[in-house]
């Protein structure tokens, strides 16, 4: 009796090793299928679990689930980003991509819009179809844009200018027609830039006193200092000043050296020889004149005595005088 029941005791407890076994392969299997699918059934590489019909049904850690509809279905697909229109939202569950507004092409998150879609205008995270009174819609931005000043083609806000009209010249964000002091012109940037004004060094030493290249032989020479341009004006710039200057100075050294000493009397000679010709000539042109003169004289008594001569000839006979006493 006693054998019989430790034999059935025996069986009941291989039968319940038997079936607990079973269990366990077959949850081992279909966790094995589920985790197998990563790799034979899921596309991305972002996934976790997957099936073959839906796709990743979880991702990895810093994944995105994103559903993307295929006829009837959804199938999951796990990003790294979100795509346009979408934006993503962290949990400790798991991170997912939720849909912007309709209107929205792009947002930070359900109540933030940061570009929207074709029709709309952006105006502080929203999406419109008409901006403020205040401001414009941009077909280009798709944004709501402020009105710029008459002279102002393209502005940040009613007050800063980023593009002035033709003929205008833009400064910290207004529109001149002539610069402000100190400010010119650019015509190719359409900008008033700041004027740049000469600026030279410190004069050099006085050159020694010289003459046709020689520091000597002469008894006077100049001299000769200059300055370096540092930095040369813009077109409506200070101009720059003078550069070099020369001033008069007596030569030291009268003699050069090698010359012989008689050179100094032979050039006082020939300055004495040009003297006395000079002298000569002019007495000669005295003597010229004295001469011309005398003869003038001369001419003009001749010419008295003739007209003298000529009318005591011509005076009228009289009858007493050619009576002989």
């Amino acid at each position: 009796m006693q054998l019989k029941l430790i034999s059935f005791v025996l069986i009941i407890l291989h039968c319940m090793d038997y079936t607990g076994c079973q269990q366990h392969n077959t949850s081992r299997h279909w966790q094995h299928k589920q985790i197998s699918g990563v790799s034979s059934g899921c596309q991305q590489g972002g996934c976790l679990t997957c099936s073959d019909y839906n796709g990743c049904l979880s991702c990895k850690p810093r994944f995105f689930m994103h559903l993307e509809r295929s006829g009837m279905k959804q199938i999951g697909v796990c990003m790294t980003s979100c795509p346009s229109g979408f934006y993503g939202t962290r949990s400790r569950e798991r991170n997912t991509c939720t849909k912007c507004s309709p209107e929205c092409d792009s947002c930070f998150n359900k109540k933030f819009c940061m570009r929207c879609r074709i029709g709309f205008y952006l105006h502080r995270g929203d999406c419109r179809n008409n901006c403020p009174e205040d401001m414009v819609r941009s077909d280009t931005q798709r944004e709501c844009v402020p009105k710029c000043p008459a002279e102002c083609e393209l502005c940040v806000n009613s007050e800063t200018c980023t593009r002035c009209q033709p003929g205008l010249y833009q400064l910290n964000g207004r529109c001149h027609r002539v610069c402000p002091d100190d400010y010119e012109p650019n015509d190719k940037l359409m900008e008033c830039v700041p004027q740049v004004h000469c600026q030279v060094g410190e004069w050099s030493e006085w050159t020694p006193c010289s003459r046709s290249g020689r520091t000597c032989g002469f008894k006077r020479g100049q001299e000769t200092r200059t300055r370096q341009v540092l930095q040369y004006p813009s077109p409506f710039g200070g101009p720059c000043p003078e550069i070099s200057e020369i001033k008069d100075c007596v030569i030291i050294r009268r003699t050069c050296p090698g010359r012989r000493p008689n050179d100094r009397k032979q050039r006082r000679n020939r300055n004495n020889n040009r003297k006395d010709n000079k002298g000569v000539r002019r007495e000669k042109k005295r003597e010229r004149e004295r001469a011309r003169d005398t003869g003038d004289r001369q001419d003009s008594r001749n010419k008295t005595e003739h007209r003298h001569r000529r009318g005591h000839d011509l005076q009228p006979f009289s009858p007493k005088e050619g009576l002989v006493q």
